[in-house]
């Protein structure tokens, strides 16, 4: 095992800086979209805003960007959501107090005929409650931000949402009504309950989140015993907005652990499988993990070195059943850094200084780089991918600012919806 120094103090606060810089650069200044991913005539995401609006507090504090300017980019966003139009039309913006996963970049109507997403729309309505609890002043504009956030998060229909079920449904599109499957199994979509459980309008069912819950899957992999979820991402990104820190829910009781060491335990599960590299791929080490929901070198199947290897493209790459194809998600990485900074700050290192993956990139890592995958050029990191996202770069900023100071979960501890919804959970202990 090589060992690596911890990036400077320093090198982070860069990384933290470049990865905002996505947000001041790549947002429609007139309506406050975000666009999904830096390519030609791309929408924009609802995640992504959503992302923006929780780390304009964050840029504040930093010295990123001025108050005035977050203020302005913060209240150009929740008036377009606030007045945008809601209704069972196709080319709405939302229905139902909830919003179509892709917007048009200039318009905000709905784009590629996405699905009206409900875990989208929690992470839109989580960035909208940030930012009514960081902008307290008594201003005209500050408390015109706090007054559209609450709307916001107050007209989303959870019950709707359930379509007569116990767990919450993935979403709706007007053409076909609502899809098939349900938020089942332990994933991202912690947030989406809790903040559906706490809504003093709308809320979840009793029932909800019990039946969520019986879903789990329980395992041990590498001398981990977890709550299983393969991507690395369904570990972190409820944890941005919740410190899960001694607090539990039923279900951990009975485990004698909490969520935050569970994806703590599930972060040295990707190092492990990394280092274990069942399947022989390119660079994978201990300084060298991270596998994802991401974008990926394929569709392609190439024989290298004698072994038919089959390369993806955007896909929910997983651990340790797989998918995987060789490709690593550097953002995921830094999303852990919270839970296991050992183990992640060495990595962040290796990244930046042995990897060379920020070099002059605006906006910092990419999205993600395959060492198996033959580069088109003299590239020694094998594919690199052409793009960064808005999903990426979000957690990247925000779990970092958890990681230095906690300011995310410090403001989150006095949402009184967020903390309703944890107690309507079953959630007891440490400071709640």
């Amino acid at each position: 095992m090589s060992i690596r120094k911890p990036i400077t103090e320093a090198e982070l606060e860069i990384l933290q800086y470049d990865s905002f810089r996505y947000f001041l650069n790549e947002t429609n200044a007139d309506n406050g979209l975000v666009i999904d991913k830096t390519a030609d005539n791309w929408p924009a995401s609802i995640t992504a805003t959503g992302f923006a609006l929780a780390a304009y507090p964050v840029a504040v504090e930093r010295g990123f960007m001025t108050r005035s300017e977050a203020v302005e980019r913060t209240l150009a966003t929740l008036r377009f959501f606030g007045n945008s139009a809601q209704g069972p039309e196709s080319d709405a913006t939302g229905y139902q107090g909830f919003y179509y996963h892709f917007l048009d970049m200039r318009t905000g109507r709905r784009a590629w005929k996405s699905e009206l997403s409900t875990i989208d729309s929690a992470f839109l309505l989580v960035g909208a409650l940030t930012a009514g609890i960081y902008f307290t002043a008594d201003t005209t504009d500050e408390h015109e931000i706090r007054i559209l956030a609450d709307m916001l998060y107050r007209r989303a229909d959870w019950q709707w949402a359930q379509d007569g079920g116990a767990t919450v449904t993935h979403g709706w599109k007007p053409e076909s009504g609502f899809l098939k499957y349900r938020w089942e199994g332990y994933d991202e979509a912690m947030l989406l309950y809790i903040l559906g459980m706490g809504s003093p309008t709308y809320p979840l069912s009793a029932d909800c989140y019990d039946a969520w819950t019986s879903t789990y899957r329980w395992e041990n992999f590498y001398g981990y015993d977890y709550l299983y979820a393969g991507p690395l991402f369904t570990h972190q990104l409820s944890h941005i907005w919740i410190d899960f820190r001694g607090i539990q829910d039923e279900f951990m009781r009975k485990k004698g652990i909490d969520y935050f060491e569970n994806s703590r335990r599930a972060s040295y599960v990707q190092q492990r499988y990394a280092m274990d590299n069942p399947l022989k791929y390119t660079g994978y080490s201990n300084h060298c993990w991270g596998i994802t929901a991401s974008d990926g070198p394929g569709p392609d199947t190439i024989k290298i070195s004698g072994i038919e290897r089959q390369f993806f493209n955007y896909l929910g790459r997983s651990v340790p059943y797989g998918p995987d194809d060789g490709t690593i998600a550097p953002w995921a990485v830094v999303a852990s850094l919270p839970f296991t900074p050992e183990i992640v700050l060495p990595a962040i290192d290796y990244y930046i200084n042995e990897v060379k993956l920020k070099g002059s990139n605006l906006y910092g890592f990419k999205s993600t780089f395959n060492p198996t995958y033959p580069a088109k050029s003299d590239n020694p990191n094998g594919w690199v991918s052409p793009w960064h996202y808005g999903l990426n770069q979000g957690p990247i900023v925000l779990m970092i600012e958890n990681y230095r100071t906690g300011l995310l979960w410090r403001m989150m501890r006095t949402c009184h919806y967020i903390t309703n919804g944890l107690h309507r959970a079953g959630f007891r202990g440490g400071w709640l």
